[in-house]
């Protein structure tokens, strides 16, 4: 878990919905939300697994990770487009999460 993560189960949850709809989500930390999954219904209710139960929580609408993999998808192209190098996945992440959920 990294610092950023720390005592805040929420935002890594969705920091990893972010990286998961847009396809860059590490199979370990997969793995790990995955664990998650009963005492995440034990806190909160719900059925499902973590991106359903992150996405109950929030109140997200239906395809909100199709929303967010095209807001990856278009902005990737014009950054490969101007900068010359692939985006960062976690460099995006962070930023939409911390922008879109200010905590």
């Amino acid at each position: 878990m990294s610092p950023r993560h720390e005592g805040k189960p929420l935002l890594r949850l969705l920091d990893g919905y972010v990286m998961d709809a847009i396809g860059k989500l590490d199979p370990a930390e997969a793995a790990e939300l995955k664990a998650m999954e009963p005492q995440l219904r034990r806190d909160w209710g719900g059925t499902g697994d973590w991106r359903a139960l992150c996405a109950a929580q929030m109140r997200f609408p239906d395809g909100m990770a199709g929303a967010i993999r095209e807001v990856w998808e278009k902005g990737r192209d014009k950054f490969l487009a101007s900068e010359g190098y692939e985006p960062s996945a976690e460099q995006f992440t962070r930023s939409f999460v911390d922008s879109k959920f200010p905590r």
